[in-house]
């Protein structure tokens, strides 16, 4: 269960749930390797570095294998960073 407390956002994808969590080191690879424009590529980077942050154990070509619409993808991004910027 995500603790909005902590930056934490839920997300649900083939019924299996997955905490989103923005992290120091989630920014520390961001700023290495900042998002120029939000592809599909960057999405899914983001979304990687997200779930990690929430303890699960994930690599990019998992995340790409999400039956997931784009658009989704997009708000579980947004929603987890405005819950760590808050």
């Amino acid at each position: 269960m995500a603790n909005a407390q902590r930056g934490e956002v839920e997300l649900v994808v083939a019924d299996r749930r997955y905490r989103l969590c923005l992290t120091l080191g989630a920014l520390a690879e961001l700023e290495a390797r900042p998002v120029s424009r939000l592809s599909t590529g960057e999405l899914v980077r983001l979304l990687t570095l997200l779930a990690r942050g929430g303890g699960h154990v994930l690599d990019e070509a998992d995340v790409a294998a999400w039956p997931l619409a784009p658009e989704a993808a997009a708000d579980a991004v947004a929603r987890c960073l405005q819950a760590g910027g808050e």
